[in-house]
C-alpha cells in the first residue's frame, strides 16, 4: 500500500539532498543526459548547480489516452546517501489535491498517495519506494496513476512497466 512520506522524514531529505529532489526532474525536462534507455523508461543523469556528482533518475513521461493534453512525469530515484527510494510523480496543475494520486498496477488497487507541493510546473505526489511496492512495479507490466479533475471524475493515465525493472537495477 502506499503511505505518504512522514514530515520527519521528508525534512531529513530535504536537508540531505536538496540540489537532487527537484534537480533530477527538472534537468530531466530541461535536457539533461540521457544515459540509457530501458524499453519504455530511461535513466536521465545530471549535475545540479553545487552538486559534486552526477544524479541519475529513472523516468518516463505519459499522457491519458483518451486526453492528451493531460500527462505526468514518473520519475524513481535514490538519495545521495542510497538509503531511501523516491517514486515521484509530477501531475498538472488544476488537480483535486485531497483526491491524491491513486495508483493501480495489473489491475490491483494500490492506494493514494498524497500530494505533498504544487509548483509553477505541477503538483507533487510523492512516497518512500518500498520493498513491497518496489517489487510489484519490477514485476508488472501495466500501472495507471488517476488523477482528479473534480472530485467525481478520476481520469487513469496508463504506464508502461516493460523495462521498469531493469532501469531501477541500473540506476546509480
Amino acid at each position: 500500500m502506499i503511505r505518504p512520506m512522514t514530515m520527519r522524514f521528508f525534512i531529513f531529505l530535504i536537508g540531505l539532498v536538496p540540489a537532487l529532489l527537484f534537480a533530477a526532474l527538472a534537468n530531466a525536462q530541461s535536457g539533461g543526459t540521457a544515459a540509457s534507455k530501458h524499453r519504455a523508461w530511461s535513466i536521465i543523469c545530471d549535475t545540479p548547480p553545487g552538486a559534486s556528482s552526477e544524479q541519475c533518475a529513472l523516468m518516463q513521461n505519459v499522457v491519458a489516452e483518451d486526453r492528451p493534453e493531460v500527462g505526468l512525469s514518473v520519475v524513481v530515484l535514490k538519495t545521495a546517501d542510497n538509503k531511501a527510494r523516491i517514486l515521484r510523480v509530477l501531475a498538472p496543475l488544476g488537480v483535486i489535491l485531497p483526491n491524491g494520486l491513486g495508483l493501480n498496477i495489473d489491475g490491483k488497487d494500490l492506494g493514494r498517495a498524497y500530494f505533498v507541493r504544487c509548483m509553477a510546473d505541477g503538483c507533487y505526489a510523492e512516497v518512500i519506494l518500498k520493498d513491497d511496492l518496489l517489487t510489484t512495479m519490477k514485476s508488472g507490466t501495466s500501472a495507471t496513476f488517476i488523477i482528479f479533475a473534480s472530485p467525481e471524475e478520476g481520469i487513469g493515465i496508463p504506464v508502461d512497466l516493460t523495462g521498469f525493472g531493469e532501469g531501477f537495477d541500473k540506476l546509480p
